[in-house]
């Protein structure tokens, strides 16, 4: 295992500086974010010039893209061709998981299940690895329907975020279920009524994960997502952050 860092932990910075800030914290690994947001790498741009966009992400040799997130909405029109464009990049790049948002509950179960087929139909024929992140309000907010998406779907994996299996809880749920398909890790410190806290102030429990993940033999990426907080220093926080992780590996 080691640690990693979302490229939104600095949604101020361009994708290069931001790459520059998480190096000079000592992250050598992250999540590149594909998207609509201010700094996120827009697919489109790919489509413009892939040579530049490859360069932007492997601007900073001291830390490597360990894996792409397409932050687009499943129903957006556009979805194919954008995750087609995430493949080619990711290639580029040599990076091995591509990580995309579930359909919003309400959506036909059948409907969902072709769509993730094909996605990771189309990772396998490219050497990829598609993985489904866990959030609430979508299939993947409970543990029994995404072990059931992946019992369907063979090479579908899944990108967990525990928070949500916290916030907005009266008891955490347990997920032990998902951990043989797990592969990759979004951390932050949570609470029952708070989405993300200040470090040290949430009920993750860091130290029982990382040997739930040691049982599966898990050896991928710890990634920290820390959005800015309020009358918090970011680097401060993305430094204590990563020493936890750290000290506990």
């Amino acid at each position: 295992m080691f640690v990693a860092a979302s490229s939104r932990c600095f949604p101020e910075l361009p994708l290069d500086r931001c790459l520059d800030k998480l190096a000079d914290l000592e992250y050598t690994a992250t999540e590149i974010v594909l998207g609509n947001r201010t700094n996120d790498l827009h697919p489109e741009w790919i489509a413009a010039d892939p040579d530049l966009m490859t360069r932007l992400c492997l601007s900073n040799r001291s830390i490597v893209p360990c894996s792409l997130f397409l932050d687009i909405e499943p129903d957006d029109p556009y979805f194919q061709q954008k995750f087609n464009l995430c493949s080619q990049l990711a290639k580029r790049i040599k990076v091995a998981l591509i990580i995309v948002r579930s359909a919003q509950l309400g959506t036909p179960y059948n409907e969902e299940v072709e769509r993730l087929s094909r996605l990771t139909r189309i990772g396998v024929e490219n050497g990829l690895l598609v993985a489904v992140l866990t959030e609430a309000g979508r299939f993947t907010e409970m543990p029994e329907s995404i072990c059931s998406m992946c019992r369907s779907l063979t090479n579908l994996k899944i990108a967990l975020d525990p928070s949500w299996f916290i916030f907005g809880k009266k008891k955490a749920v347990e997920f032990d279920s998902v951990m043989p398909y797990v592969s990759h890790i979004r951390l932050r410190d949570t609470t029952t009524s708070a989405f993300q806290v200040q470090i040290g102030q949430g009920v993750q429990e860091y130290g029982k994960l990382v040997v739930q993940l040691h049982k599966v033999h898990y050896n991928k990426a710890l990634c920290v997502d820390l959005a800015p907080l309020p009358d918090l220093n970011q680097e401060s926080e993305m430094r204590k952050m990563r020493l936890l992780l750290e000290s506990i590996l």
